[in-house]
Formats: C-alpha cells, structure tokens, sequence
C-alpha cells in the first residue's frame, strides 16, 4: 500500500513538474528572507598574480567565482571572469594595490585591491552598494503571466539599494531565468507547489538562495531603524530641519552635510542611510563630467572648447555633419547650447524627440539617434537641458584617452581626492555614461564641491587648472526650459536664494530626486543634500530645506 502511495505521489508530482507550469497559476506577490545581511557583500581575490597558478576569485561565505588567467608584462590587469563579466584594473608602481572596475550590467564597481601576507591583492564589492542589508525581507512580483510568458520584478526591503532593471524573461519547464540588467545579477527560480526557490547569481556562481512563498499582505520596505551617524553643532535652525524630516515634512530626504573652509561641520543620515553607502547621483554627476573634460584639458588631450564635437566622432558618424551642426562644439555641449532637440528636464520633455534621454537609451546606438535628431537652434546661441549633450562629451572623451575612460576618471580625480567607494553607471558600449551615471557616498560629494571651492585644489595638490574653474562657474546663459530659468556654467547650476534681506549665491550641481551640491564662495562653505523623491514633484525640496534652515545656521 506504502509502495502504491509513493508511486501515486510521485506522478502527481512528475504531471505537475512536465504540464502544469502556467505562468498564470504564479503571478502574484511572492516574499522571503535573505539568510546573510552580507550575502552581497563580497570579497574580491587576485591570487599568485605573474604566476602560471593567477586566480580571480570572488566569495562571500562559500566560493562564487574561482577565475584561473594569465597576466601579461603589463600594469593593467584584465580578467573576463564570466560571460559578460570582467574586472578591469591598474597595478600601482610600487607593486601593492591593483585599483580598478568590475563590470557587472551597466555598472562599473570601483575596487582597491590590496596586497595581502600571502601574496594575495584583497577588496570588497558591495554588488547591491549597501554594505550591511537592513532588511532580510525580499519580495518578487510575478505579474503578466500566461503559460510560458511572464514578467518579474525582484524588490529588497532594504531600500538604499536603488533597486533592479529586469530583463530576458525566460522559461523552461519548471525553470525560470531573468536578470538585472543595472547590476548584472542573474535569477533563477525553480518553481514547485506553492513555493518558488530562488537562486540570485554571478555568472554561474551561486550568491545566495531565498525560498519564496505567495503573499497577499502589505511588503514591508524601507522598515527598519536609521542608525544615525551624525555630527551635530546643536544649532536651533538645524534641529528644527531635523524635527521636519522626522515628521516628514521633508520626505524621502537621505542626508545632509556641510562643511566649512574644509572642515567637516554637520554630517547627518536618515531612512537608513549612512556614510558608506554610495548615493545614486544621477544628474549631480554632470558636474563630475565636466570636471572629467576639464582635466583632459588641462593635459592638453584636446586643443580648446571651440573644436567641434566631429573631431572626436569616428568616421560613420560623419555623415551627420552639416553647415548647421559641425558647430556643435565642447563648449556648446557643456553650456546645453548644442542647439540639438534634446529637452528632456521634468515636465518640460519632449516625449517626441529620439535626443530626450528616455528615447536615445532604448536605442542600439547613442550617438547615432542623437546626431541623427533635429536642431531647434544654432549651437552657443540658446540654453536648453538635455542630457545627450554630456552623453556626447563622454564620447569624446573616450576617444582621446589612452586607457579606459573609467581607469583615466580614477587615476586623475577620485583616486586624488582619496575616493575609492564608488560606481560609474555605463553606456551599452560599457563606456561611462557622462549624462548623469555616478554613486558617490555623500562625503565624497562633499569632496567634490570642495575641489571647486578650493579653485581646483585639493589639499596641497592641484587636480584642476584655477582657469577650468572659473570657466566652469561662469554663467554662459539662462536654461530656457527650467521654470525658474538658472543660469548655467559648465554643468553646473546657477541659483541666488536670501537670508536675512541678503542674496546668497550659489552655484550647483543637481540630480533628479534631490541630489544636491551647493557651493557657495562667499561662505566658504560647500552643503551636500541626498534624497529619494522621484516621482512627487519634491524634487527641488533640498533647496527649500538649504535656504530655510541651513543658509541661516551659515550666517549666525
């Protein structure tokens, strides 16, 4: 009777694992719990580097990838590790840090690699950027699904990872597959009954598994307590910011830093977050673009701003060149003067042209739609927002440094400013994306600010000219398609804003959600605001809480 028992159970479960996987009977709302707070923070190993026995390893608490390769007589370091995967980097002349970039997705992960007792360069890559997951809640929506047909969508609980861009849905028999294409993190799920389990990968490597099971209740996200780090000056106007933030009048908001004449002076986090979480930029790091450009120039890479943008195309490019747009100069695409039809700021877009950045991105090449988009003005004549006039620049400084973009960025700026926390979002060609692709922590924004309040010095060294500088801060003309109509630099804002019956002026980088750099040269002072309101119509908020609660404090 056992016998016959078992070898109905077993048929029931083999018509079930060869017929009855209907994407239709999944779609809902799946949840469990990650195992290790640290599953993704992973320990980065070059072994034996020079010897035949070179091995490329990544692992948390068991091995994920275990890379042998061979090291040619060079300073750069190349290791494809797995299909689409590779790690790039720079062997330091006295042989004892290797500094370089994991490509995983469309980021670019900045790793210091260094020399260990045993011969071994050691780092750490924080694949989902927060260094100790908050939350153990992990949750997946199922949605659309039809047979073989649907679509997923993985969420953390912990909502200081800036979250997946899921593609390549697939699935075979009672194997699901899709990936991340941001991190490069790929998924596959075994289905079974009323259960999903599911293995979160690198390559093939396994990085950790959750076993899924349906939900109907509220998800838990971004639930857990902050762990403050701040350094407070007991200010009236600054506690009273903070009393708003608790209270949510300021929703979303991340952190807040000032520092003055280079002394860090207030430094505080919120909604989880902390000092070594690198903070998505988005548009703020614009301004690193153009620091980027002006340290190319200061090495003499290009010959001034005036050179049009062909000069640094290559040849199938070319046939975009006419009368009207070979004047599309360096400086044109650093003022957003190109005069190309690529508004694409707020709800100023232009959902109709292929330049706005939501409609350049799904195509299979940048630089192509954007040249091949109509202009609605002669170039250095109007100002309009668009970020495929950094995304250009970024093209054109690919084409003239010797080593990877990414390897000259780290060489000449962060490794300089002593930042090595740090992820370049890239094109499709895995190039830097120069219209807005960086996560910096909030310090080392801090860090950048003062770079150019300190006229292009960092400590005792000058990383750039006092003339790029100047240049980059003066206010070529309005932005035509902002509301409030900023002047605007060399990627960087303009903005005057009063205290006390007096103006202040400052100057800015700014990203979507409320990423904000202030510099302000007659206070000394440089003020970092990181914030997560995408989709409110808070984006601008910073500048509220900057000009109500901090200019104040900085005047007293």
């Amino acid at each position: 009777m056992m016998i016959k028992n078992s070898i109905a159970l077993l048929s029931v479960l083999f018509s079930f694992l060869t017929y009855a996987q209907d994407m239709a009977e999944y779609t809902s709302g799946w949840e469990g719990k990650i195992e290790n707070s640290k599953s993704f923070n992973l320990k980065v190993e070059i072994e034996n580097l020079g010897l035949e026995t070179a091995r490329f390893k990544i692992s948390n608490t068991k091995n994920i990838i275990d890379y042998p390769f061979d090291f040619k007589s060079t300073s750069i370091v190349k290791i494809p590790f797995a299909e689409n995967y590779s790690f790039e980097g720079v062997l330091s002349e006295n042989g004892k840090e290797i500094n370089g970039f994991i490509k995983s997705g469309l980021l670019l992960y900045h790793v210091r690699l260094t020399l260990s007792n045993s011969n071994s360069f050691v780092g750490v890559w924080n694949v989902v950027m927060a260094d100790n997951l908050k939350s153990d809640k992990f949750y997946l929506s199922l949605e659309n699904g039809l047979e073989n047909d649907y679509e997923a969508y993985p969420f953390f609980g912990d909502t200081t990872f800036t979250g997946t861009w899921c593609t390549n849905f697939e699935k075979e028999n009672d194997s699901l597959f899709f990936e991340d294409f941001k991190t490069g993190l790929k998924f596959k799920g075994k289905l079974r009954p009323q259960k999903i389990i599911l293995g979160i990968y690198i390559g093939d490597g396994l990085v950790t598994q959750i076993d899924l099971k349906k939900t109907n209740t509220d998800w838990e996200i971004g639930l857990f307590d902050t762990n403050r780090k701040e350094k407070n000056v007991g200010n009236l106007e600054l506690k009273e910011m903070e009393k708003r933030i608790a209270k949510d009048s300021f929703p979303n908001t991340h952190s807040v830093l000032i520092s003055r004449k280079g002394k860090l002076v207030y430094e505080n986090y919120f909604e989880g977050y902390n000092s070594n979480i690198p903070h998505q930029m988005k548009s703020a790091s614009k301004s690193i673009s153009s620091a980027i450009v002006g340290i190319a120039k200061d090495k003499a890479l290009f010959k001034n701003v005036e050179q049009s943008i062909f000069e640094f195309l290559p040849h199938k490019y070319q046939t975009h060149k006419d009368s009207l747009k070979s004047k599309i100069n360096i400086q044109s695409l650093l003022t957003m003067s190109s005069g190309i039809d690529a508004i694409d700021y707020g709800i100023n877009a232009n959902p109709k042209s292929p330049a706005v950045e939501d409609n350049f991105q799904m195509t299979k090449d940048w630089t192509e739609t954007i040249l091949d988009s109509k202009m609605i003005n002669s170039p250095n004549t109007k100002a309009n927002y668009g970020s495929a006039n950094p995304y250009l620049l970024g093209v054109a400084m690919d084409s003239i440094v010797s080593e990877s973009l990414a390897l000259f960025m780290d060489k000449n700026l962060f490794r300089p400013l002593k930042i090595s926390n740090y992820v370049i979002q890239s094109d499709l060609k895995g190039t830097p994306y120069f219209g807005g692709g960086m996560y910096l922590t909030p310090k080392d924004m801090l860090k950048f600010g003062e770079l150019y309040l300190n006229k292009g010095k960092w400590g005792s060294k000058r990383i750039l000219s006092k003339k790029w500088v100047k240049n980059s801060f003066k206010n070529y003309r309005n932005l035509e398609n902002v509301s409030e109509k900023n002047g605007y630099g060399y990627l960087w804002w303009h903005n005057t804003y009063e205290t006390k019956g007096k103006p202040i002026k400052s100057i800015e980088a700014r990203g979507n959600g409320g990423q904000y750099i202030f510099v302000l040269p007659s206070l000394k002072t440089v003020v970092v605001v990181t914030a997560g309101n995408y989709r409110n119509g808070k984006t601008q908020q910073p500048e509220l809480v900057f000009e109500k609660y901090i200019l104040p404090y900085l005047k007293n």
